[in-house]
């Protein structure tokens, strides 16, 4: 089986609410892999564990024990993760780190801010 290189999903550049203008159809693409990439229970809470390592990066060493899966599925939830732009990592000796990328957290808080609603006068 040869190995092919997966192309790495970039956020998208757009920051606006989507309360204040509708989203393209190319960054509702480019969105929904990254959604889907956070709608497993077990990569949310990967996401969540690297993102509180004391530093911000986690060994993968470290990432296994807290879940009831296989080395190797981790290392595919990562690899999903990281494809959809979320974490990037680099080997260090036998280890490999990972990091949460704080531009793309920022972006998807961005999009989703309500900050542009405003609220209905209370009775």
């Amino acid at each position: 089986m040869s190995k092919k290189e997966l192309p790495v999903l970039q956020a998208p550049a757009c920051c606006t609410p989507m309360v204040r203008e509708p989203l393209s159809e190319q960054d509702a693409k480019s969105l929904a892999a990254v959604f889907k990439a956070l709608s497993d229970p077990v990569r949310l809470r990967l996401l969540s564990l690297i993102a509180s390592f004391e530093g911000g990066e986690a060994c993968v060493c470290d990432l296994t024990g807290p879940f009831d899966v296989s080395q190797p599925t981790i290392s595919h939830h990562l690899r999903v993760l990281r494809e959809a732009g979320l974490i990037d990592c680099e080997r260090r000796g036998t280890w490999v780190y990972y990091w949460v990328l704080p531009d793309a957290l920022a972006r998807l808080g961005t999009l989703l801010s309500t900050d542009a609603i405003a609220a209905p006068d209370a009775p």
